[in-house]
């Protein structure tokens, strides 16, 4: 009889688990932990991972008490520190307590005193070693697990006193062990391993959703990386840069100093953050009316750019990254009419010479809203070890594995090529820390990073007419062929794209707009069928604006019968998206006609009586509003295709499965109720005539 105690698991996490099970968690007992403790997700998985096996779910169950019972024992809470302080006091013992704790140094008594953030008290005196073993203590305060004891006596300035103190994060690691464990993975199977490890349920991800999630992560794994994500409110911007990692740290953009972040001027020189941390992310960092120090914005530009700053007479360097997240409050589509991407940021920050050492921008306004069904419930490495991969990953170069295939333009500039090579190089370590990918692969990751650098580059050309138009595009060294490169707004909204006195000069991919993307009046609902044009069109992934109205409507109009075959039409989604493109037929349609809508579909070989129910349901409900709807099942379709009576043929490389996943149990969501707001898949479409 199979042991009903272990756990169901999907295929990619028996994988994950056969090969390193000491190094993963299941992901979603963190939510079941957490509870009102606000701690980073890497402190719980810390714990989690010290008590809980990934097999048994009796003995994950008696993990998860434990940890819960360790974080209501040590973990304090603010409300509770005058409680805690007077049961340490009344134990007259060591009691340990899960507190983020910050070192200063006392140059009067020529001591180093702690401050626990959440229990309330200060001045408690902790030992050179300590600090020089964990010299984050210094710089904002880490999480540690401590010891603190009480003992009043006279000639003493505080009665507490740090036995002993241990942050919270692994000692060691096996890098070798993670690289060999790539290697048993195919591509998309290890993104799906990333995307679990940071809490996230690959299945409701596009692969481009996923590249952008990734992304975040390269300021942890490459030095010295400048990135921006602006978009709207709720997607998780900070979530990276505040739970994931004991590398780095979340400040909110208007409370930093040159001192806090850079170094006091003064000897002897006390680093910042930068000299700290792998990575500083500035929070809200959006907003035109907020004030910013000038000399932060020119130190700033200078490190960025350099890697160094100046304090007195002396120039130092660090290895930080630097990431600036922040919302938007209008469209892409506003924004490129009226302004730029940029258009949010504060005065001193919307400059030529800051943004330009941006190496790559987030699309912030592709990614999804935080949503229940975005987590995931399956295995993926204890972040913390994760962070340590990544941290030891700094050491790492792989800006050139794509030389021996490709070769970038000459007409990118010194820093379009370092911010290129700085993404490629990073997504390389997230994606293929073992070096072994195919050209393809390779290529693909190329694009992204250019994309990015591009995004940032054209966006300068609207804010500063000093710069130049530059083709954004890499050579195939096998073949000679030359690809250009496009943003998805550029194709997305090629009439406002480019500002009117850059649209000669502005480089544009003919293969990418003009090309795939006829204008809406090449293919108006009032064309004559003989006046519309046989062409192609290619949906890149998280584009925006498409509907079956605009896309199918123009051809589809004056057809009295319809074939659809459609391999799949098996999910409660793609059943919608069939009635969806039903209800464009009805606004097609007269009153007075009847049209004939016959559909050949593959059976589901599981699930064929929902298929019937679906298929009922719509055939019930547009039976009254003049369209006859029927079915028939067959086994020996490969094709997706649409056919009308009227002479048209439309090839469906995905059938009319072509939206992301969306919020469908949201009334007041514009995606729910507009195609036109849906991000979709990747797709093509080819309009043909039969007769032509």
């Amino acid at each position: 009889m199979p042991d009903e105690t272990k756990i169901k698991m999907s295929p990619l996490d028996e994988k994950l688990t056969g090969l390193v099970q000491h190094l993963v968690v299941r992901k979603d007992l963190i939510r079941k932990v957490k509870g009102n403790a606000i701690v980073p997700s890497y402190v719980l998985e810390y714990l989690l991972s010290q008590y809980c096996t990934v097999s048994d779910e009796a003995q994950i169950a008696a993990g998860i008490e434990r940890v819960l019972s360790i974080l209501k024992e040590h973990y304090v809470h603010r409300s509770e520190a005058g409680l805690i302080r007077s049961m340490i006091r009344e134990k007259r013992r060591p009691h340990k307590v899960i507190d983020r704790v910050s070192v200063s140094l006392n140059d009067k008594n020529d001591v180093y005193e702690a401050t626990f953030s959440n229990l309330g008290i200060s001045k408690v005196v902790v030992p050179s070693e300590t600090v020089k073993l964990h010299q984050k203590l210094l710089t904002g305060g880490v999480w540690c697990l401590a010891d603190i004891s009480y003992e009043h006596a006279e000639g003493r300035e505080t009665p507490w006193t740090l036995e002993a103190l241990k942050p919270i994060q692994k000692s060691s690691f096996n890098f070798d062990e993670y690289v060999e464990a790539r290697r048993h993975f195919s591509t998309d199977e290890w993104i799906d391993v990333l995307m679990q490890s940071i809490g996230l349920n690959p299945e409701a991800f596009s692969r481009r959703k996923k590249f952008n999630q990734l992304t975040r992560l390269i300021a942890f794994c490459e030095r010295n990386y400048n990135l921006m994500e602006l978009g709207s409110k709720g997607t998780g911007k900070s979530h990276v840069f505040s739970e994931l990692s004991p590398h780095g740290m979340l400040i909110s953009g208007g409370e930093i100093t040159v001192p806090k972040l850079f170094v006091e001027n003064r000897r002897p020189y006390n680093l910042g953050l930068v000299g700290h941390w792998s990575c500083v992310a500035f929070d809200e960092f959006a907003g035109k009316g907020k004030r910013v120090d000038k000399a932060l914005v020119d130190i700033m530009k200078n490190y960025m750019a350099n890697k160094t700053f100046s304090r007195g007479v002396e120039t130092l360097g660090a290895e930080a990254s630097m990431v600036f997240i922040g919302n938007t409050r209008h469209s892409v589509a506003h924004m490129l009419k009226h302004a730029d991407l940029f258009d949010e940021l504060p005065t001193q920050y919307h400059d030529p010479a800051f943004l330009d050492r941006l190496h790559f921008y987030i699309p912030g306004w592709e990614v999804d809203i935080v949503r229940s069904e975005l987590f995931s419930s399956g295995f993926g490495f204890v972040i913390d070890y994760f962070a340590e991969i990544l941290k030891k990953q700094r050491d790492d170069d792989f800006s050139q594995l794509f030389a021996p295939h490709f070769k970038l333009s000459d007409d990118l500039s010194t820093r379009d090529r370092e911010s290129i090579n700085k993404t490629f190089s990073g997504m390389m370590k997230l994606l293929y820390p073992h070096r072994e990918a195919a050209v393809e692969e390779i290529e693909e990751v190329l694009v992204w990073a250019i994309e990015g650098r591009k995004r940032v580059k054209d966006q300068l050309l609207r804010i500063d007419e000093t710069f130049e138009p530059v083709t954004f595009s890499f050579t195939r060294m096998t073949t000679g062929e030359v690809v250009r490169v496009s943003t998805l707004e550029e194709q997305q909204y090629p009439a406002i794209y480019w500002p009117d006195q850059l649209r000669d000069a502005a480089p544009v991919d003919a293969s990418e707009t003009a090309t795939t993307m006829p204008s809406d009046a090449d293919v108006s609902g009032d064309a004559k069928r003989d006046e519309l044009p046989q062409i192609r069109r290619v949906i890149r992934e998280n584009q925006t604006g498409i509907d079956f109205d605009m896309l199918f409507g123009p051809y589809l109009k004056g057809a009295k019968e319809i074939t659809i075959t459609d391999t799949y039409l098996r999910k409660f989604h793609q059943a919608r998206n069939l009635m969806e493109f039903l209800e464009t037929i009805a606004r097609l349609k007269s009153d007075f006609e009847d049209i004939h809508v016959h559909l050949i579909v593959s059976p589901d070989d599981i699930g064929t009586v929902y298929q019937e129910e679906y298929f009922s349901k719509i055939q019930e409900n547009v039976g009254p509003i003049g369209m006859i709807f029927d079915w028939e099942f067959r086994n020996d379709l490969h094709a997706r295709h649409i056919i009308t009576d009227h002479g048209w043929e439309i090839l469906l490389d995905r059938g009319l499965d072509v939206f992301q996943p969306y919020d469908m149990k949201d009334a007041f969501s514009p995606a729910n109720r507009l195609q036109k707001f849906r991000q979709c898949k990747k797709f093509e479409v080819t309009f043909r005539r039969k007769d032509g």
